[in-house]
């Protein structure tokens, strides 16, 4: 089983960015844990981050020709505002599972839409960075 882990702009800077909602811990310790938990489980993953929508979308279309299972996708701030993300998850057809580090229920209101969980099939959210493990089970 291959599954793509997508992470859209600033995920990279976690442990930087605003520790009291995304809490201290780095990237290198989100990829770890996310190699961690595949290697345990007997999945392959590809785990990318850009800061750019084309990119993003790019990724997603890899995972499609690339004969991936499944994506799990922290969009990031492209979450509210990409319907470009949105139509490429839609394009796949994969099963697609979005992540939330911070519970984006109870931040801004504008966090509260997700466009792109429309493609989606379940999303997690405020789970912190176990939300990708429970995404890979």
């Amino acid at each position: 089983m291959k599954i793509y882990v997508v992470n859209g702009p600033n995920i990279n800077m976690l442990g930087i960015r605003e520790p009291n909602i995304y809490g201290t811990e780095t990237y290198g310790y989100l990829v770890s844990l996310i190699n961690n938990k595949a290697k345990e489980m007997n999945i392959d993953v590809e785990i990318y981050q850009s800061n750019i929508e084309g990119e993003l979308v790019n990724i997603i279309q890899k995972a499609y020709f690339e004969k991936a299972d499944g994506i799990i996708i922290n969009p990031a701030g492209y979450t509210h505002t990409s319907v470009a993300i949105l139509d490429a998850l839609k394009a796949v057809t994969l099963p697609i599972i979005e992540v939330h580090i911070s519970n984006i229920d109870n931040r801004d209101d504008f966090r509260k839409i997700s466009l792109t969980s429309i493609a989606c099939v379940k999303t997690i959210i405020g789970h912190g960075l176990n939300g990708y493990t429970e995404a890979l089970e």
